[in-house]
């Protein structure tokens, strides 16, 4: 299972869009509730692919770096892309990934 998380650039082939960080918590929780109830095929949420500037969206929940503080408080742990084009942001991003320990996944 792989979410994009995005307010304007289309999902790629194969992952869940969400376009607000409470609608991709709300997703984590719910495929997390699948997974551990074997009601879906897919072992475990395989990527989480985020952008960081939520644009409209930010009103529900804010930037999408706050997907990161919630997996950080929640300790949760998946593999992270990101596909921001706000340099600052991806690197405030970054940090956050470091400190916990995290897999970024980079498509360079």
């Amino acid at each position: 299972m792989k979410i994009w998380v995005d307010d304007i650039r289309p999902a790629p082939h194969g992952y869940y869009h969400a376009y607000s960080v409470n609608q991709a918590i709300e997703m984590i929780k719910v495929f997390e509730f699948f997974f551990e109830y074997d009601m879906y095929d897919d072992e475990t949420i395989q990527l989480i692919d985020l952008d960081h500037d939520a644009g409209d969206y930010e009103c529900d929940g804010g930037d999408y770096i706050r997907i990161l503080d919630w997996l950080e408080k929640t300790k949760r742990k998946y593999p992270i892309a990101i596909h921001t084009m706000n340099p600052v942001g991806a690197e405030n991003m970054r940090r956050i990934i470091q400190k916990n320990g995290w897999t970024e996944v980079r498509g360079d």
